[in-house]
């Protein structure tokens, strides 16, 4: 059973890496899962948590290139979306990398601030910060079921 721990914690830790970039599915299912399955609620916060800053902090990193070709290909956000929430994300940098996490907008919310040039501290430590709370909020509600 201790192998199964350790590769499930990877799992969710590739899923949440994952669900922050290409793949469009819930890492949240994963956790819900494991929590319910016996595995320690921190040690799968804190992977999860982990897994998709590094996730999000990747899609900063493509919009930091400026690659569009990438961007378009491999993230799937057109250049037309970005340049739509351009002022918005100029002005409120470390709120919309704390709210990186939202289905549907938060990878353009990283990209974007990857392609202004945002501060990278600033944007790593908001993204973790709302990455984290998204989890922990996530495996309270979680532990009220199971």
């Amino acid at each position: 059973m201790e192998g199964l721990f350790d590769y499930s914690l990877w799992g969710l830790f590739l899923a949440s890496f994952l669900a922050a970039t290409v793949v469009p599915f819930s890492s949240e299912a994963i956790l819900t899962f494991l929590i319910a399955n016996g595995t320690d609620v921190t040690s799968a916060v804190l992977v999860a948590s982990a897994g998709n800053w590094l996730g999000g902090m990747s899609s900063f990193t493509i919009g930091y290139l400026g690659k569009w070709e990438w961007i378009e290909k491999y993230l799937r956000i057109k250049r037309e979306t970005i340049e739509k929430w351009h002022n918005r994300l100029y002005k409120r940098g470390a709120i919309f990398a704390f709210l990186s996490w939202v289905p549907g907008v938060g990878d353009i919310f990283a990209v974007g601030l990857g392609l202004l040039r945002a501060n990278i501290w600033i944007t790593a430590i908001a993204m973790l910060a709302g990455k984290f709370m998204r989890y922990v909020v996530w495996a309270w509600l979680s532990g009220l079921v199971f």
